[in-house]
């Protein structure tokens, strides 16, 4: 995991005391968990013992829309991506989604992945799995690399553009996309899944299931193990995951006590390469890169990050009657780690060293450090649906807490100075809590028409003490409306629109880089939806009118992390159309396409000492086109055969128009084939599938960074902005096979 981080110490007494009080807290909500869930099934034993079928979908009903909605919506289920699950993370099997782009650090989509959505980065996206907040609270991004392989363990997703509807945790600025786990299974079964690809990308599953016991209980787990090297060199990964999951089924109750995580060892590959290196050496890798004392150019070996994560999750859904339903859910996420790195020529200062008295005296030395995170995160969520004729209610809301410790340790030093193993050189603390009461509900007026209202109230309070971010002590209280609605013109064609405000606070690194404004946005959208047999299309445009917004500066951080800055008044306009066309029982035609204008107004940049207006300029990481496609055949069953293209157009990674920032075009393609065999003994079926990544082999760049500094040279002095960029090229063809056995 990525982390951010401030050197300065508490005093002993308010570490205590926060600690102390954390413990309690910590331990009363651990306690409540224990008792709900006791509580919960013993309740459920008196319980009219006749299962309901999917009463799993009730997890995300409060967070998930329909058809019936007015909001832009994709969905993905299990057998959407069961043929491409060879080991890359979620992101990069959402990669031909609507206005989606994605990238990987190490080249090959293993490891730390992103996803941007209508040029909104990772952090914008709102993720929840199951309902519960998966985002960092403090970073606000999300990290595929802790729960390596989870793919395996989603039963459906559901992307939604834009704003959305009203979801637990951090605003929506670009999309928010919920996952339901998988639901439980009738029958006992078990499942061994390889693969194995370029780069040494080994893959190892098992899956298992008992079925409902006496028609009401159910064990499911899974354990995963994933390696590789990576396309950049040295970007390996070293990943371990799991899942386990106790539910039981009533008449009208499902209770689901669950528990994921993984454990990840990446060797950092952030880094990036400039243009001439991508030329020359595109797969050079600068992490870890030092001198040692003869001169010699070298690198350090564990220049890795480590993390471990654990998610708990309770959850109890009631159908009270034919009208009501209900969900109650606690969770609590335990996460601890560091990445690790060696430094050169460090001050003594920067670590609360004295200087070694010597001739001369020593100020300096090389050093291996570590900068650790150790954070707690819990809370509940809860909703209420109310259904009939005309009316879809649902009431709901959540409250989650964060804690989180930033530390850091000189594990080696050349000259150690008056260190000892084990010292702290920084301690911070940071705590955030996010409380939020929500009311949704669609009206049908008659067989035409539909009104849709959605009204949040959210609470955020943020504290961290560090010389980065400051004292910061702030509270925000946000109203999120929303409306909209829909006319359903005849059985194939149906019409909506939708109004939706959304605010948001600062993220950590934000803080550390200035005095950040929360965001607002004002987000429209007109949408129209055609299904018959043959054709599902869907168009929809956008504008999405910003305040303050945090855009991308394009620079990094010391720890990789991306820097935001307030830009005052930007939008989004664009156009989004997606369809499938069933060309025959054998062909399918699945296309997208997303045309859109994204602008600062009014930039202000110093460049060369001045101050200027730019006016208005492209916002960066946002291309005008983005373009997928997927070509299906099936010439028969179980064979099927798929050509997946995207296309990404040209963009810039900062807001100041600058040649030196553009990223080029690209235009690739994968292929993916799979045979399903279903034998009469022994196994269940045995699924065999390849998926060749990059089929022609293009040499293409997905992400970067651009940074600018003043120079002071010549003479008399003068300053001169200097610019610069670095990329993070993509693998060219690459292979991944794998073989399923289920039984």
């Amino acid at each position: 995991m990525k982390f951010s981080f401030n050197f300065i110490s508490r005093t002993q007494v308010t570490a205590n005391g926060q600690a102390k009080n954390a413990k309690t807290q910590k331990s009363i909500f651990l306690m409540s968990i224990s008792f709900s869930l006791f509580s919960l099934f013993s309740f459920a034993q008196v319980k009219d013992t006749t299962k309901v079928n999917q009463l799993d979908e009730v997890l995300v009903s409060a967070i998930r829309v329909t058809s019936k909605a007015p909001v832009t919506f994709s969905n993905l289920d299990k057998k959407d991506i069961k043929f491409r699950n060879l080991g890359q993370d979620i992101p990069i099997l959402m990669n031909y989604l609507p206005s989606v782009v994605t990238t990987s650090d190490a080249g090959n989509g293993v490891g730390y992945t992103g996803i941007r959505v209508r040029g909104s980065d990772a952090t914008r996206v709102n993720v929840t799995i199951n309902g519960i907040p998966y985002n960092d609270s403090e970073s606000q991004g999300t990290f595929w690399v802790n729960m390596p392989d989870f793919a395996s363990s989603v039963q459906s997703l559901q992307l939604q553009r834009g704003v959305g509807t009203s979801t637990n945790g951090a605003a929506a600025f670009g999309a928010s996309l919920n996952m339901l786990t998988d639901f439980y299974s009738d029958k006992a079964y078990g499942e061994i899944s390889s693969s194995y690809g370029s780069f040494n990308t080994f893959k190892n599953t098992v899956k298992f299931s008992t079925g409902l016991m006496n028609d009401h209980f159910e064990i499911a787990g899974r354990l995963s193990a994933l390696q590789s090297d990576g396309y950049v060199d040295r970007a390996s990964s070293d990943l371990k995951s799991y899942f386990l999951q106790g539910t039981y089924v009533g008449k009208t109750t499902l209770i689901k006590a669950l528990t994921f995580g993984g454990t990840e060892k990446t060797y950092q590959s952030w880094f990036g390469v400039d243009a001439a290196t991508l030329e020359s050496d595109r797969t050079f890798n600068a992490a870890g890169m030092f001198k040692d004392e003869f001169g010699n150019i070298r690198f350090y070996d564990n220049q890795t990050d480590n993390y471990q994560q654990d998610h708990y999750q309770l959850h109890w859904n009631e159908r009270i009657s034919e009208k009501w339903n209900t969900n109650l859910a606690f969770h609590y996420t335990k996460g601890k780690g560091y990445y690790e790195e060696y430094k050169e020529d460090q001050d003594f200062a920067d670590y609360g060293l004295a200087p070694i008295a010597a001739l001369p005296t020593v100020n300096t030395t090389d050093l291996v450090r570590q900068k650790w995170l150790d954070n707690d995160f819990y809370g509940t969520t809860f909703s209420a649906n109310y259904k009939e004729d005309k009316w879809d209610v649902i009431l709901g809301g959540g409250w989650n807490k964060y804690e989180g410790d930033h530390f850091g340790k000189v594990i080696w030093a050349r000259y150690a100075s008056t260190s000892e193993l084990g010292d702290h050189y920084y301690d911070d603390f940071a705590a955030k809590t996010d409380g939020n009461i929500f009311a949704k509900a669609n009206y049908k007026l008659n067989d035409k028409w539909a009104l849709f209202g959605d009204l949040q109230l959210r609470n955020v309070t943020y504290k961290a003490n560090s010389s980065e971010t400051g004292l910061v002590d702030d509270n925000f209280n946000f109203f999120n409306p929303k409306a909209g609605v829909t006319y359903q013109l005849n059985e194939i064609n149906s019409f909506y629109f939708s109004y939706a405000r959304a605010n948001r606070e600062p993220n950590r690194t934000d803080y550390e880089n200035g005095s950040p404004k929360p965001e607002k946005l004002n987000d429209f959208e007109l949408g129209w939806r055609y299904l018959s047999d043959q054709i599902k299309l869907n168009v929809n445009t956008y504008y999405m009118g910003y305040k303050d917004q945090l855009v991308l500066t394009g620079e990094l951080d010391d720890v990789g992390a991306p820097i935001r800055a307030n830009s005052g008044d930007s939008y989004r306009l664009g156009l989004e159309v997606d369809a499938t066309f069933q060309l025959s029982e054998k062909w399918v035609l699945q296309p997208n396409v997303t045309l859109s204008q994204n602008k600062n107004r009014d930039f202000y940049f110093t460049r060369d000492g001045v101050l200027q207006n730019l006016g208005n300029t492209n916002i960066a990481y946002s291309p005008e086109v983005v373009a997928g496609n997927r070509l299906g055949f099936t010439p028969i069953k179980d064979l099927q055969m798929s050509l997946f293209s995207k296309f990404v157009g040209e963009q810039y990674m900062g807001n100041i128009d600058s040649d030196g920032s553009k990223l080029k075009s690209y235009f690739v393609n994968d292929f993916n084939i799979s045979y399903e065999f279903r034998p009469k003994s022994i196994f269940k079926s045995i699924l065999i599938s390849a998926l060749v990544n990059n089929i022609f082999d293009k040499k293409y760049v997905s992400n970067g960074f651009f940074y600018t500094y003043d120079d002071d040279y010549s003479n008399p002095p003068a300053i001169k902005t200097i610019e610069g960029a670095g990329y993070y090229p993509q693998a060219g063809i690459n292979i991944l096979g794998g073989l399923t056995l289920k039984f």
